[in-house]
C-alpha cells in the first residue's frame, strides 16, 4: 500500500473513533446524572463517571503532564507512521490509537475530565477511546510481530 493511501485510511478510523466515543459520550451525559449507575446487563453497568487521570485514574493530579505525556506518545506514534506507512496493516492500530487518544484528550480540553461509562465487574469504568486504545495496542503488537512472507504460506514441515 502507498504511504498516502495509508495515511487517509488511518486517517479515516481516526474520525470514526472519535465520532462513536463523542456521541456515546453525550448519550451517557444527556441520560445519566454524574455518578448514577444502571444495570445492563450480567453485573455490567452503564455509569456517568469522570476521569481525571490516564488508566485506571493513574495520575490523577497530573495537570498539565497528562495532555503533555499524550501529545509526546502521539507525536513518537505519528514519527513513526511516518516512515513506515507503507507497512501493511499499521494504518488500522495507528488511527485507534490516535482517535482513542484524541477522543479522551476532547473530554479533557472541554471538561477537564474523560466520561467513562462501561462499568464492568472489578474493573474500572471505561469508554469507547479506551476501547479504541486497548485494541490498537493489540492490533499494533500483532502487525509489528507477525511472521513476514508470502500470505497463505505454510511452514515447512519435516
Amino acid at each position: 500500500m502507498r504511504g498516502r493511501d495509508a495515511w487517509g485510511r488511518a486517517g479515516l478510523v481516526v474520525l470514526a473513533v472519535i465520532a462513536v466515543d463523542q456521541a456515546t459520550k453525550a448519550i451517557v451525559r444527556s441520560t445519566l446524572a454524574r455518578g448514577e449507575a444502571r444495570d445492563l446487563v450480567l453485573g455490567v453497568d452503564l455509569v456517568n463517571v469522570r476521569n481525571r487521570g490516564v488508566a485506571f485514574g493513574a495520575l490523577a493530579d497530573g495537570g498539565l503532564l497528562v495532555p503533555l505525556l499524550t501529545f509526546a506518545a502521539l507525536g513518537l506514534l505519528l514519527a513513526y507512521f511516518a516512515t513506515h506507512a507503507s507497512r501493511p496493516g499499521l494504518w488500522l492500530p495507528v488511527g485507534m490509537l490516535l482517535g482513542g487518544a484524541l477522543g479522551n484528550l476532547i473530554d479533557r480540553v472541554t471538561s477537564g475530565a474523560v466520561t467513562d461509562f462501561i462499568d464492568l465487574p472489578l474493573w474500572p469504568a471505561f469508554n469507547v477511546a479506551d476501547m479504541s486504545i486497548t485494541l490498537g495496542v493489540l492490533v499494533l503488537i500483532y502487525v509489528l510481530e507477525r511472521p513476514r512472507g508470502r500470505r497463505g504460506a505454510q511452514p515447512d514441515r519435516a
